[in-house]
């Protein structure tokens, strides 16, 4: 897939956190879009604690797999 959007850099303690979480895979498995938006939304946060705070919604959301953005998504399965 081809995104037409500014593709976003994953910081350090984003990678960090999936990988201690054990959500990497779930990040992985959501579609290119998805996991763009999600790092952009992170990276134009200005202060430390709403960077924070949107990191713990993503990780949130890959957990329960199948919410993108507080909206619910088909894409995912609960266990």
């Amino acid at each position: 897939m081809t995104l037409t959007r500014e593709i976003q850099p994953m910081p350090d303690f984003v990678s960090a956190a999936l990988d201690e979480t054990g959500l990497r895979a779930s990040y992985d498995d959501r579609p290119d879009y998805q996991r763009n938006d999600y790092l952009g939304w992170i990276n134009k946060a200005k202060r430390e604690a709403t960077k924070q705070k949107r990191l713990a919604q993503m990780l949130e959301e890959l957990r329960e797999g199948d919410v993108y953005m507080r909206m619910p998504w088909g894409g995912g399965s609960r266990p």
